[in-house]
């Protein structure tokens, strides 16, 4: 259990490195300059980080664990299988893109927008700025984090909260140290009118997380939903720029009441269409010289131990690490050459929407989440797990090996 405390917390300060959190490290760097001159606030931001963090994190394990207790095959990162899910956060990031270029603002009174010193509601903002963070993070599997996790998965609930509480703790370890000792703050840059240019310029990492949002959408749907997105999109920044106009123009409060009415109602209509996307079915491979085959536990006991290797790719279309793996190492020439030259069977496990097969086989071997490589050998042994980041090199070793096993 220490040992996976350790690759826990461990994986969660990796974890704040990964290509997932990038579009929150602009809202969190905001936070870090805004309040270096004022060790009070600074220390609020801190706090309110953490606590945001680890009540997000056991919040969504205690899902992940009451849904597996209930029989239903789920791992981490759960979440972004749900359609629904991914176009909320999609509207999320379009939402803080906007505040960033100061289409509206958040925690202010009316006499303060435009302004950068935002000192109100520290606390509730860097809550919601670290639950954000958590959410957004799942995509993204550290190193350490995938033993981690997949031990926490078979233990009892308590001591699988502790290890999910440990990573939390390890993600919001740097954040929170910077705030909470001023010292390690004096390289940052004084705060200034500056600020403002870099607000906006810190709004383009969001909307990429966001377009990033709507590709995983468009893998999950049809492309009627979404279009249905796209407009919601648009009707969604219609509604924050008129709230910008209200802030800025010092409208009654009846304003504000009327707007929260058109908002909610906006909202009613959006959610109900959303709900009821119609998932998207599934295509052909794309024509390549591998041929891809579908991956279920039936087509692998009915290939395995007849010769030839059988190499599995357990995949998502949300899972960031999936996806560089897949064009670093997989889609190169000499790991396609291997394949082919070695006979193998390559097969693509999809969990972009819920598979529970899949969620199987991740807990067969150990693994929390996605990515998960399976090299089978040629004579039917006991297959071979590889790391969770890949090289040409660990890919084609291993498809050598496996060949030569029979």
């Amino acid at each position: 259990m220490l040992t996976a405390l350790l690759a826990a917390f461990l994986g969660g300060i990796i974890l704040n490195l990964m290509p997932c959190v990038f579009p929150v490290i602009s809202l969190k760097a905001l936070g870090l300059i805004r309040h270096q001159a004022d060790p009070g606030q600074a220390r609020r931001e801190g706090l309110g980080f953490l606590v945001g963090v680890v009540a997000t994190m056991l919040l969504l394990a205690g899902i992940l664990l009451a849904a597996r207790a209930g029989g239903a095959a789920v791992g981490w990162g759960f979440q972004l299988q749900s359609p629904l899910v991914i176009a909320l956060l999609a509207l999320i990031m379009l939402a803080a893109a906007l505040n960033l270029f100061g289409i509206f603002e958040v925690g202010l009174s009316v006499q303060n927008v435009g302004a950068v010193q935002m000192d109100r509601g520290v606390f509730a903002r860097s809550a919601l700025t670290g639950a954000l963070a958590i959410i957004v993070a799942t995509p993204c599997a550290a190193p350490f984090m995938a033993s981690a996790i997949g031990y926490a998965l078979v233990q009892p609930p308590l001591i699988a909260l502790w290890v999910f509480f440990s990573l939390a703790l390890g993600f919001a370890a740097p954040f929170s140290l910077i705030c909470w000792f001023p010292g390690l703050s004096r390289c940052l840059p004084k705060p200034g009118a500056w600020m403002q240019t870099l607000k906006h310029c810190l709004a383009f990492p969001m909307l990429g997380a966001y377009a990033w949002l709507l590709w995983v959408f468009s893998q999950q749907t049809e492309s009627q939903s979404l279009g249905l997105l796209l407009a919601i999109s648009v009707l969604f920044g219609f509604t924050v720029w008129m709230y910008g106009i209200v802030q800025r123009r010092r409208m009654m409060a009846r304003s504000y009441r009327g707007l929260a009415i058109f908002t909610l109602l906006l909202f009613v209509g959006v959610i109900a269409p959303v709900v009821g996307m119609v998932p998207k079915q599934s295509q052909a491979s794309s024509a390549s010289t591998v041929s891809e085959e579908t991956w279920s536990p039936a087509a692998v006991a009915q290939l395995r131990g007849k010769g030839k290797p059988i190499f599995v790719d357990f995949t998502a279309s949300w899972c960031i690490t999936c996806q560089v793996n897949q064009r670093t190492t997989l889609s190169r020439a000499a790991v396609k050459q291997a394949i082919v030259s070695t006979g193998t069977h390559y097969m693509v496990a999809d969990s972009t929407k819920f598979n529970p097969d899949v969620e199987d086989a991740l807990a067969e071997f150990g693994q929390g989440g996605l990515p998960m490589y399976l090299v089978y050998p040629a004579d039917g042994g006991k297959p071979t797990v590889l790391p969770q980041v890949l090289t040409p090199q660990i890919v084609t070793q291993a498809l050598q090996k496996a060949t030569h096993a029979q």
